[in-house]
């Protein structure tokens, strides 16, 4: 499921959490389709459309932080890229402040991209290795150069360069330097100093820390955090760990085979989940302390293929509250629109209503706790690893270092695990251990499924 330890996400002393923004929307996106044609056989007919983002609307706030979270292979980079127009959408329309994108062409679309910048997930392959960083850096600001800007002229742009590293906290002498002179966190403090040069508006964050070690990941965060505030960024932040999105954003969108399934702010969507997969999902976040019998919802079966998706609501195939429910023909037949549960809430599942405490914690499956010789010392391998909010965790740029609150937080530590009172009580799974041993922390970018 969702994979990664789960750093600290209580910010730490003297750093400011997310603020609500005014709800004026900064992004409009309606309806978007992207699918990618299936070409076979000698005359290289299609054959059909793998179906990688289907019919999904969402609006971003000015100065948001919106989350975008779900399993490997739900559409999630894909939506992003189609967002900036990095690959052409197969329908649907994005609107940046009341002006349509897609509608964009020639010198007018070339001078709308300032208004849109990304950052990559692999820190080494988005940079080129036989440039200099000046000319990484640069690169954007030459091709958009102008009489009014003056970044054609070689002096200019190096200042501004020099400007984006001091922003990001490299020095400015890095820019005479190559990509395979810095470590990962520094490459990728690079990647999001191109995406600022320009000065955007909104910045798609393509799981800009999945590759990193844990503490480097806490000041990558603290820092576009940083940078939000300085340069009154929008970021649609894509992740994989729950835990980095619940730190982050303001409000999350939930997305399952191409399908966005829930919308939310941060803090009801972590204390309430109101659809299904989203309660999964949860559930398998994991708790820091081994010692801890833990609940977790297990989805049987695997995610379809985005070629052939279920009809209806397409997790009906391993949806676990259809199955107490007997089966409703509704799932199958129908597909659940996206809508307003309550303020601020919405979901795409026909039974949301019926979601009970009660339901979530009859499919919840009991995790036993670990022999308290191996628990100490996967606990220490835990603490090293990043998993609780130690020193390792408050770094340069003030890492949080409070432990983790988790969204699921019902710890059950005696002989047996009573009832839960709500579905936040559907508490997480620590994982198997290795019969040799006490398995070692999965790697941050290791990736869900």
């Amino acid at each position: 499921m969702i994979d990664t330890p789960s750093p600290d996400t209580t910010p730490a002393d003297g750093v400011e959490a997310p603020v609500s923004p005014a709800r004026r929307p900064l992004l409009s996106v309606d309806k978007l389709v992207k699918y990618y044609p299936i070409h076979g056989g000698v005359l290289r007919r299609k054959l059909g459309d793998v179906k990688a983002v289907d019919d999904v609307t969402f609006d971003i706030a000015k100065g948001e932080v919106f989350g975008l979270v779900g399993e490997s292979g739900c559409g999630k980079s894909t939506l992003g890229r189609t967002v900036i127009r990095l690959q052409p959408a197969t329908s649907g329309s994005v609107s940046l402040d009341g002006e349509d994108v897609f509608a964009k062409r020639g010198g007018d679309l070339k001078r709308f991209r300032r208004r849109m910048q990304i950052i990559f997930q692999d820190p080494v392959g988005s940079l080129n290795p036989r440039m200099p960083i000046s000319d990484i850096v640069g690169e954007g600001m030459l091709a958009q150069s102008d009489k009014e800007n003056g970044w054609g002229v070689r002096s200019i742009r190096d200042g501004q360069v020099g400007d984006m590293l001091d922003a990001v906290g490299l020095r400015r002498d890095y820019a005479r330097r190559y990509p395979h002179e810095f470590s990962g966190g520094q490459r990728q403090r690079i990647g999001i100093a191109r995406a600022l040069a320009l000065r955007p508006d909104i910045v798609i964050c393509d799981e800009p820390v999945s590759a990193l070690d844990v503490s480097i990941q806490s000041q990558i965060l603290n820092l576009l955090l940083d940078l939000r505030r300085e340069f009154d960024l929008t970021y649609l932040f894509v992740a994989h760990n729950l835990s980095v999105i619940q730190y982050i954003s303001d409000r999350v969108a939930v997305m399952y085979l191409g399908k966005i399934v829930e919308i939310a702010d941060v803090d009801k969507l972590y204390s309430n989940p109101r659809h299904p997969y989203s309660i999964a999902l949860l559930s398998a976040v994991p708790e820091p302390d081994p010692r801890v019998r833990k609940r977790r919802i297990v989805l049987t079966g695997d995610v379809p293929s985005p070629a052939a998706p279920p009809s209806g609501c397409r997790f009906h195939t391993r949806c676990w509250l259809r199955e107490q429910l007997g089966r409703p023909e509704a799932c199958e037949r129908d597909v659940p629109e996206l809508r307003v549960l309550e303020p601020g809430h919405e979901v795409a599942c026909h039974f949301a209503e019926q979601l009970t405490a009660e339901a979530a914690n009859e499919a919840a499956h009991i995790i036993p706790a670990m022999s308290a010789a191996v628990s100490d010392e996967a606990t220490a391998l835990a603490s090293i690893a990043g998993f609780e909010a130690t020193g390792a965790a408050a770094g340069s740029e003030g890492a949080a270092a409070a432990p983790a609150t988790s969204v699921v937080d019902v710890s059950v530590a005696t002989a047996d695990a009573g009832p839960v009172t709500s579905v936040r009580d559907v508490v997480e799974d620590i994982g198997p251990m290795d019969p040799k041993g006490p398995a070692a922390p999965r790697p941050p970018g290791a990736g869900t499924g």
